[in-house]
């Protein structure tokens, strides 16, 4: 009887301790996030040429410029629809009720939000000059990560 105490004690310690290191380790993995830059392009329902143009030429600028960091992850893109539920948490985190261009750039998980979209309408259907200027804002970000 002794013996089975003894065990069952040893075996809730081992428990516990496990649980308590994996805790640890969770913590560390979530403060330990990686360094990226998110492009979000929020829109609505209905979209008109510009907005339209907007996720084009982000997606255009990306994909041409940004492939590798696209494809380590350092650089994140999504098109968020604002007029769906699930998605109602994020657009009041970025105060986007409609078309907007946002960068959200994650230096050892601190957030600094960049609000792109003035730039994204005033250059919206240019696509040259919206490409060029979004590549700039974009390399400027990546030196600080």
């Amino acid at each position: 009887m002794k013996q089975i105490r003894i065990f069952t004690i040893l075996a809730l310690s081992l428990m516990l301790f496990s649980c308590n290191g994996n805790a640890q380790n969770e913590r560390k993995a979530k403060n330990t996030s990686q360094n990226k830059i998110e492009v979000i392009d929020f829109h609505s329902t209905h979209r008109c040429m510009t907005c339209n143009a907007i996720e084009a030429n982000t997606k255009y600028t990306l994909d041409n410029y940004f492939a590798n960091e696209l494809k380590s992850g350092k650089i994140t893109f999504q098109s968020v629809n604002v007029d769906k539920d699930e998605n109602y948490e994020m657009a009041e985190k970025y105060e986007a009720s409609g078309t907007s261009l946002f960068l959200n750039v994650v230096i050892n998980g601190k957030e600094t939000i960049i609000n792109l979209t003035d730039f994204a309408f005033s250059k919206g259907r240019d696509k040259e000059a919206f490409s060029k200027s979004l590549k700039t804002k974009l390399e400027e970000q990546l030196k600080k990560l």
